[in-house]
C-alpha cells in the first residue's frame, strides 16, 4: 500500500483522479456483481469509472476476463481462459435494459484458445442486446481475430452502430507492447471494417517513448485506413511488471494532437490524460 501511495504521489497533478462514488455509481457496481458481468472498467483499473458509471453508463468486457495474450500495458489477467458462459449475451442484454443504457459498448479479451476466437459469442451477444433494447445503439471494441476477415465480416453482420480496434501505439513500438498483435494488421482490421460497414473507430497511448513525429504517422496511417474516429490518452503503468511510464503528456499537447487529428480529417477526435477507447463514446456514433 505504501508503494502505492508513493506512486499516486508522483503522478502530474493533471491525471489525479476522485475516487468513485455517488449512487448512480453504486448502482451500476452492484447490477455488475448481481449479473456476474465483467467490465474493462474494473479489469483495466480506467480512471474515469466514477464519471461514466455516475452517468449510468459501463464498457462491458465478454468472454470472460482472462487474455490469451500478455501485453505490457494491460492490466486484464492473462493466462488460460475458462469456456466461454453461454448464458453471457442474456445476462448483458439483461443489464443493459435494467441501466436503461442509449448507447452501449462491449470489448472483450482475447481468445486465440477458440477456434472461431469468440466471434460466435460477440454475434450472440450484439444480437440479444439489440433484441432486447432495439433502441439502444451498440458500439463493439474488438480484437484483431488474427486478421481473420470471415470472423470479423460475422460482428459486422450483427449490425453494430460502430466498431473499433485499436492500434494502441506507434509502429515502432508495438513489437514491444503487444502480445503476438501486429500494427500493420490492426491496421488491416480497421481498414476491411471502414470498407465493409460502418464507422471504423482507433486509438492510442502516449508516454511509452513516441516521438511527435511518430503519432501523426500514426494518424496518416489511421486516415489511410478510412478510420474516421481516433482516442488518444494516457498511458498508466498497471503495476511494476508492465512496462513503465516513459512521460507524462501535458493536457496542452493532448490538445494540439486533438487540434492535428480534425485538421488532418478524423470526424472526432478524443484527446486527454484520461481518455480511454470508450470514452464519451455516444458522441461517436454520428461519425
Amino acid at each position: 500500500m505504501a508503494h502505492e501511495l508513493k506512486d499516486r504521489q508522483r503522478l502530474p497533478k493533471w491525471m489525479k483522479m476522485n475516487m468513485p462514488k455517488g449512487e448512480s455509481y453504486s448502482k451500476v457496481k452492484n447490477l455488475v456483481d448481481k449479473h456476474g458481468l465483467h467490465t474493462i472498467c474494473t479489469s483495466g483499473n480506467c480512471p474515469n469509472i466514477g464519471e461514466c458509471w455516475n452517468r449510468g453508463t459501463a464498457t462491458f468486457m465478454i468472454l470472460g476476463d482472462i487474455c490469451t495474450r500478455r501485453c505490457k500495458f494491460c492490466a486484464v489477467k492473462s493466462g488460460k481462459p475458462l469456456a466461454p458462459n453461454l448464458k453471457e449475451p442474456e445476462k448483458l442484454a439483461e443489464s443493459v435494459k435494467i441501466m436503461g443504457l442509449k448507447h452501449c459498448v462491449i470489448t472483450s479479451v482475447d481468445r486465440d484458445d477458440l477456434e472461431d476466437q469468440g466471434a460466435g459469442i460477440w454475434t450472440r451477444t450484439i444480437a440479444e442486446v439489440k433484441r432486447l433494447n432495439p433502441e439502444t445503439k451498440i458500439e463493439v471494441l474488438i480484437p484483431d481475430f488474427r486478421g481473420n476477415e470471415s470472423l470479423i465480416q460475422k460482428v459486422i453482420d450483427a449490425k453494430p452502430e460502430v466498431i473499433s480496434h485499436n492500434v494502441e501505439t506507434v509502429e515502432r513500438l508495438t513489437p514491444f507492447i503487444r502480445f503476438a498483435s501486429k500494427y500493420r494488421r490492426s491496421l488491416e482490421v480497421i481498414k476491411y471494417i471502414a470498407d465493409n460497414y460502418t464507422v471504423a473507430k482507433s486509438g492510442i497511448m502516449l508516454g511509452l517513448g513516441e516521438t511527435h513525429e511518430e503519432i501523426l504517422q500514426t494518424m496518416d496511417d489511421l486516415l489511410g485506413a478510412g478510420c474516421k474516429v481516433m482516442t488518444i490518452g494516457q498511458y498508466l503503468a498497471p503495476s511494476k511488471k508492465h512496462m513503465p511510464v516513459v512521460e507524462y503528456i501535458t493536457p496542452e499537447h493532448f490538445a494540439e494532437y486533438k487540434k492535428i487529428g480534425l485538421e488532418k480529417g478524423f470526424s472526432f477526435v478524443e484527446s486527454s490524460p484520461l481518455v480511454r477507447s470508450s470514452y464519451r463514446a455516444e458522441e461517436h456514433v454520428n461519425a
